[in-house]
């Protein structure tokens, strides 16, 4: 079962309350779920993340509810004991990273080694990853190319919602390129922008390669007729105006 850890979110503008609630989403995913405190939670807050420039700021630091729970704290005039500060503009991945550093996910050793279980894990470990148990459904997995993480996230969180859980970022051509040789995926998302790619002749590859993707989604920055044109001729499925409009996004993942 996985761990909930309930974090009390303090001030904020609806932009960077967007962006916590996205990573809080994303993170039901995982083994250990952040999830936003709010007064009639089951349990006490165990985390705080505190805008520093807020008038709630100083209040919820002074506290006797807050004594024990780290903090991590948004802009300037952290106090003594906060446990990590951050300036803004905020890096979401470091704060993330920041939160697993403090909850680590449980590692589990309860192996018995004096019966043939260890042996059966042992062997589970050591067969081909795409080998599935029969009657198991197939794997519904997606690859997302694109060089920016908060990018990443956020498509991450739109494809969660249409139930497609298992996707693989990379940030460079070369990463998806050794995905594909890896994995079977049903769906691509590229971001035309990505540094280093040779534009549509790396989307080409990734469409017709040794493990051919039958779906692609490219994103890019200017839907012209010549777009079009080669999208069409690379046998991109759907090709979206960047930033990617979300009814539009949501309506090509519940398709698939």
């Amino acid at each position: 079962m996985a761990q909930r850890i309930f974090v009390n979110v303090v001030g904020f503008a609806d932009e960077e309350r967007h962006a916590l609630n996205l990573l809080f989403r994303i993170s039901e995913e995982r083994e250990v779920v952040f999830a936003p405190w709010e007064p009639n939670a089951p349990e006490a807050a165990q985390l705080a993340v505190v805008d520093g420039t807020s008038y709630e700021a100083q209040v919820e630091i002074e506290s006797p509810r807050n004594a024990e729970v780290p903090i991590i704290w948004i802009g300037d005039g952290a106090p003594e004991r906060t446990w990590r500060k951050f300036t803004r503009p905020i890096a979401w991945p470091e704060i993330v990273q920041a939160m697993d550093e403090l909850f680590p996910a449980p590692i589990d050793f309860d192996i018995d080694f004096d019966s043939d279980s260890a042996e059966d894990a042992v062997n589970a470990d050591t067969q081909p990853p795409d080998t599935l148990p029969p009657d198991t459904p197939p794997r519904r997995r997606v690859l997302i190319a694109a060089a920016d993480i908060n990018e990443r996230l956020y498509l991450r969180a739109k494809l969660s919602l249409s139930d497609l859980t298992q996707a693989d970022e990379a940030s460079t051509p070369a990463e998806a390129l050794e995905l594909v040789a890896l994995n079977d995926y049903i769906l691509a998302i590229v971001d035309f922008g990505l540094p280093g790619s040779n534009g549509w002749d790396f989307v080409r590859d990734l469409r017709t390669g040794p493990r051919p993707i039958a779906r692609m989604v490219v994103i890019a920055p200017h839907l012209t007729l010549v777009a079009r044109i080669r999208a069409w001729r690379a046998g991109v499925s759907d090709l979206l105006e960047k930033p990617p409009h979300p009814a539009k996004l949501h309506d090509i993942f519940q398709s698939v």
